[in-house]
């Protein structure tokens, strides 16, 4: 009995060991046999071109590998905070999440050059420059925390609410603006002479309910998806920032699948991207309509009024080339005037 038993349990182990060489490769590769699952989380509500560009990946991956690979996707932060879902691609538990670039800079500081305050002339230019070489030395500086930068994705150009009229940068003073964790928009809001008060996004609508801060900033996407015009009479439309999102990858889970599928998810993610930001801006002015009918006060600033906040904020791009020299930021700078000199 006991030799059979031994037997059986060779064969078992070598059964066993034929279905781990079946489904890997020398390298360490899933096959092309294999169904691959992939977790993609991300924090906004299903009605966003956010969660839309996500479905839309979902289904050109699943139809480009021939169901060889299924995206799962879950939305408004049901697999945690940005945070959260970073730390779960470094420990390999998630493969996939989109997050703002603000969001994350404890981790890849050099992305708060996104943050910095009226940067970007126009949507098209930041485009070009996201998606040229200063783009991708950015995506790369990601590899040190065992990610991978896929592409920049958007939010659009952030504008401010509050509970009073802003025209001018002596509207800002003494008035507490919550911020995310980023320095860069702590020091914007000091600039401005404002009160800069961190605050989760999760606890923010309270906070503005409760007068906990008087003000937010938030591209139009997030300001109505979140109802922030519900807890703020004033919209301020300022395009002063770019908040900018990121399309990351699980390096580890990544670098074991086959190279086919590696180049399906890549492209597919990039691709994606720029029918994520069209889609953004096309929504923008149902954004508008929906804080209008509400009857929150919309003010437009002028060209006047915005380049007098630009020079109040000025000083903010000094804290970043302090902290990471002047390099990255010139070649935007000569990028920018490259551009508009078409």
């Amino acid at each position: 009995m006991l030799k059979l038993n031994k037997t059986l349990l060779f064969i078992l182990l070598a059964v066993l060991a034929i279905g781990a060489i079946g489904c890997s490769n020398k390298d360490g590769q899933k096959t092309s046999s294999e169904v691959i699952e992939i977790s993609f989380g991300h924090g906004f509500m299903p009605d966003t071109p956010h969660h839309r560009a996500a479905i839309k990946f979902k289904e050109e991956v699943e139809e480009a590998t021939n169901g060889r690979v299924v995206v799962n996707v879950f939305p408004s932060g049901q697999l945690g905070s940005a945070r959260e879902m970073f730390e779960g691609l470094q420990m390999g538990t998630q493969e996939i999440t989109l997050v703002p670039t603000a969001r994350i800079s404890g981790f890849a500081p050099e992305l708060q050059l996104f943050d910095l305050p009226f940067l970007f002339p126009d949507r098209e230019i930041g485009y070009e420059i996201m998606d040229g070489e200063v783009g991708t030395e950015l995506l790369n500086k990601l590899s040190s925390q065992k990610v991978i930068g896929v592409a920049f994705y958007e939010d659009g150009y952030k504008h401010f609410t509050a509970n009073k009229a802003i025209n001018s940068v002596k509207d800002f003073q003494g008035v507490k603006f919550r911020t995310m964790e980023s320095p860069i928009i702590v020091e914007q809001f000091k600039a401005l002479g404002a009160i800069p008060v961190p605050i989760d996004f999760g606890e923010l609508y309270n906070s503005l309910q409760l007068g906990v801060v008087d003000g937010q900033e938030n591209p139009l996407v997030t300001i109505e998806s979140q109802k922030f015009y519900e807890v703020q009479s004033h919209l301020i439309l300022s395009e002063h920032a770019y908040l900018a999102h990121v399309l990351l990858f699980s390096e580890s889970w990544f670098n074991g699948l086959p190279e086919d599928i590696q180049n399906i998810l890549y492209e597919k993610g990039r691709e994606i991207a720029k029918w994520q930001r069209q889609a953004v801006q096309e929504e923008e002015e149902k954004y508008l309509e929906t804080i209008r009918e509400y009857g929150t006060t919309i003010i437009e600033l002028t060209d006047e009024q915005k380049e007098e906040m630009k020079e109040a904020t000025r000083s903010v791009y000094q804290i970043y080339t302090d902290e990471f020299g002047s390099e990255i930021l010139d070649k935007v700078f000569q990028e920018i005037e490259r551009l508009q000199s078409r």
